[in-house]
């Protein structure tokens, strides 16, 4: 009978894949997908760490050196509260960029507590413990121990949603002001994180309208939410615009409506992949239609309402990412847990606990399998590094570098320096270079293996070479 209680208790499965999770849980962010932006977040983190702390003025190492604006590496960017967290921790525990992945997972899974809670609060027990076990295994698997901010973000905004839906159906009374302060808090924190992932805050709208709440409770909610959205608007549309114009980076805040819609429907297929097959793994997406065709057939209001106005809400955020959301799979986290309860719904209406149980495991094995790749890295990607020490036999950390890893930024956050990273056509640009002399080049990395491919070099010297890259001294 413990036994069996136990497996019932959402507790012990947030607790084992949790566990699991740990897993390489110190692995330095090489893994094939989303390396490139987890090594951007690092950087901010990191410069936090050895350069300046202000909050305000997150840097990256590939913007180079602009003599003329005094910029070092200054940046537009998500608010960077998991940067900064990682930046505290390193002030405890001296810098390590894993502290990031760790940072997020405890963040992810008390995330995935709060969805739990939040569907208990409106659902019966078996919808949200499927939910919450379809959740768990879907893309938040593994971009939950990613040093990145998207299911951070939203484990804010899932535990908004709880403490926002406490106060205006005055459950605890007692409570009222912690409820009110801790959704403002946990709303602004999550929508500067990550601004889309504040498109879930919708669904207030069903229980603000009740005709059952006092219109005094209803000001006040409306008032502090407002309050919440201040640091949100000011950072995104006047502070990151002022670092972009002044510093000459660049932050993607999104198409035109006509734009964005254009780059949809030429890349509709990629975009229907993301929702069957990124979001939700091949049995999952499968459990979701039927829990939809149940829900139509039986013409469940609230499931029903729910669906369409994330959805609605969440395609706006899809025509404004444009060309990106068919590109990037993480621009689909944000949908996951509507998903998984329309999932959650489906399975419910199974009267064979067996069953249930079996599709459950079937989920959960698809799901992790899946996502294996990024628990484990290869011998080419462990090649970068050791670019740092390597660097360090020849240069100065203070030395300006290029590598030729095209968009890529992870080799350069590796060799812990600051500079340039290009395509192989650019570097065998001569006027390119002359004029990244100009502002200070030293040195060129040319990696082998990963992110590039070997470039002769031949009006420099070479100062180093191995299987995996060559590096060449620029003199001044």
């Amino acid at each position: 009978m413990n036994i069996s209680y136990l497996f019932k208790d959402i507790r012990f499965w947030l607790a084992l894949f949790f566990a699991i999770r740990l897993f390489g849980i110190t692995n330095p962010p090489l893994e094939v997908e989303h390396n490139w932006r987890q090594a951007t977040v690092a950087m901010a983190a990191r410069n936090f760490y050895e350069i300046d702390n202000n909050i305000t003025l997150p840097r990256i190492d590939i913007l180079g050196t602009k003599t003329d604006t005094g910029n070092t590496g200054i940046t537009g960017m998500e608010f960077p509260v998991f940067n900064y967290l990682i930046y505290l921790s390193s002030e405890l525990f001296g810098y390590q960029e894993w502290y990031g992945r760790l940072i997020n997972l405890i963040i992810s899974t008390l995330g995935l507590w709060f969805f739990y809670q939040l569907l208990l609060r409106y659902f019966n027990r078996d919808i949200a413990f499927n939910a919450t076990i379809i959740l768990t295994v879907s893309i938040w698997f593994t971009f939950s121990r990613k040093i990145m901010p998207d299911t951070f973000s939203m484990s804010f905004i899932l535990a908004s949603l709880y403490f926002g839906t406490s106060y205006l159906e005055g459950k605890h009374k007692q409570a009222d002001i912690a409820n009110l302060l801790a959704y403002a808090c946990l709303m602004a924190i999550g929508a500067l994180a990550k601004l889309p992932s504040g498109y879930l805050l919708v669904l207030f709208l069903f229980i603000y309208f009740k005709k059952d709440i006092a219109l005094k409770r209803k000001i006040a909610f409306a008032s502090i939410s407002c309050l919440g959205l201040i640091p949100v608007a000011l950072w995104y549309f006047h502070w990151v615009p002022s670092l972009v114009d002044t510093h000459g980076s660049s932050f993607f805040m999104g198409n035109s409506f006509s734009q964005g819609f254009y780059e949809i429907i030429e890349r509709f297929p990629t975009v229907l992949y993301r929702f069957y097959n990124t979001a939700l793994n091949s049995i999952a997406f499968a459990v979701f239609l039927i829990g939809l065709i149940i829900a139509l057939v039986y013409k469940d209001k609230k499931i029903l309402l729910i669906l369409i106005t994330s959805f609605l809400t969440f395609c706006i955020v899809i025509i404004r990412a444009g060309l990106t959301f068919p590109l990037h799979s993480y621009y689909i986290i944000p949908f996951a847990p509507v998903m998984s309860l329309v999932a959650g719904y489906g399975l419910s209406k199974i009267k064979y606990s067996k069953i249930v149980m079996f599709t459950l495991l079937a989920i959960s094995v698809e799901g992790i399998y899946k996502q294996k790749q990024d628990f484990f890295l290869s011998d080419d990607e462990k090649s970068l590094l050791t670019l740092e020490s390597d660097l360090n036999k020849v240069s100065k950390p203070s030395d300006l570098i290029l590598i030729n890893s095209g968009a890529y930024p992870t080799p350069m956050y590796f060799s812990h320096r600051k500079g340039w990273v290009n395509n192989r056509k650019q570097i065998k640009n001569k006027q390119y270079l002359e004029e990244l002399s100009n502002k200070g080049l030293k040195y060129i990395v040319i990696l082998k293996r990963v992110f590039g491919s070997e470039i002769q070099l031949t009006q420099y010297k070479k100062v180093l070479d191995n299987e995996n890259y060559s590096i060449y001294k620029v003199e001044q």
